[in-house]
């Protein structure tokens, strides 16, 4: 742990208390910090000013970023006859039925990122609910991931669609690219995903809706971003 307490240190130094930092200029200080021996996730963490316990003030979405995530994400498509053909020739990694419930069941097979199901398939799905609901990975038409058009839901999600959804902390996490991306690439992601939380405003919420919101790598402080 101290070469991680170390760089963290280090990157501490950057950071101003208190300072609310333009987005640009807080991306710039992220590419200056001591890097990893990975290739860090920017994470994005966006506190709002509704109460996720009431239905009418929920904000969740999709949008897909313009420069990717910067990780492949390995799809998982419940399907049959030409709707599983479509999803192999769409570039799906895994194809199935029923034949996947024991192997999810039993053997915590979990090698994918996301799953799309056709809707007449949510009835095979809906008994993993106890499996995937608690690690995020249940199929919901909101997220686009029940539907008819698979080849468009695969596409969307191999080129960087992420999906945002409030905790029950009120607060939205998400992480929206690579440190080797850049200032620039990151910001075009950064924009995408602000525009689109303010676009999911609910009718329903009062008062001021984004509260706080802050960047940080995945081993690295937090900066608090102006949010104007």
């Amino acid at each position: 742990m101290k070469k991680l307490s170390k760089k963290y240190d280090e990157s501490l130094k950057l950071i101003e208390k208190d300072k609310q930092y333009d987005v640009k200029e807080a991306l710039d200080i992220i590419e200056k910090m001591p890097k990893a021996k990975f290739d860090e996730t920017v994470e994005l963490h966006v506190k709002l000013g509704v109460d996720s316990k009431h239905a009418d003030q929920q904000v969740r979405g999709t949008v897909v970023l313009p420069n990717g995530t910067g990780k492949t994400q390995r799809v998982l498509v419940f399907a049959k006859g030409p709707k599983a053909d479509e999803a192999q020739k769409a570039g799906a990694d895994f194809v199935g039925a029923e034949e996947l419930i024991p192997k999810i069941q039993n053997e915590n097979w979990f090698d994918y990122d996301v799953i799309v199901a056709t809707p007449d398939m949510m009835g095979v799905v809906g008994r993993l609910g106890k499996v995937l609901g608690p690690k995020g990975l249940m199929p919901n038409p909101k997220s686009g991931t029940v539907t008819m058009d698979v080849t468009k839901a695969i596409n969307e999600i191999k080129s960087g669609k992420v999906e945002y959804r409030l905790d029950k902390t009120n607060i939205i996490h998400l992480g929206f690219g690579k440190v080797s991306f850049g200032a620039d690439k990151l910001l075009e992601n950064y924009e995408t995903v602000i525009n689109a939380i303010l676009k999911a405003k609910p009718a329903a919420a009062k008062g001021q809706y984004i509260k706080s919101v802050s960047i940080s790598k995945t081993m690295g402080p937090g900066l608090y971003i102006d949010q104007k």
